[in-house]
């Protein structure tokens, strides 16, 4: 058994850069989904923090597909593994738990009408 030195295995592009843009677009799609829902149920109830929840979810999906593109390009531009920064994958995470406590919300206010 030798002891070679460990050379960087160079960066294989594959599909990586398509399938983060892919999984950006569908959680944007399904916030987008989620913020027509909330927006409906606000609107046809009467209830305007509904109306204004899914106005915040609008603009959150439209933040989430802008950052698969610069995802996208960020991946491939790299030469090595890019980590993505913090923020994002949080704020992504709030707005999945936004977005499903105002669904849950508007589906209550739809059961109570």
């Amino acid at each position: 058994m030798t002891d070679a030195p460990l050379e960087p295995t160079p960066r294989d592009p594959g599909l990586q850069a398509e399938r983060t843009a892919l999984a950006w677009t569908r959680t944007a799609l399904a916030i987008a989904v989620n913020a027509v829902l909330v927006l409906r149920s606000g609107l046809v109830s009467d209830q305007p923090a509904l109306a204004a929840a899914g106005v915040v979810l609008f603009a959150i999906s439209a933040a989430a597909a802008a950052y698969g593109v610069v995802r996208k390009r960020e991946l491939g531009a790299a030469q090595g593994p890019v980590m993505p920064s913090a923020w994002p994958l949080l704020a992504v995470a709030a707005t999945v738990v936004l977005a499903a406590v105002a669904g849950v919300g508007s589906l209550l206010v739809e059961v109570a009408r």
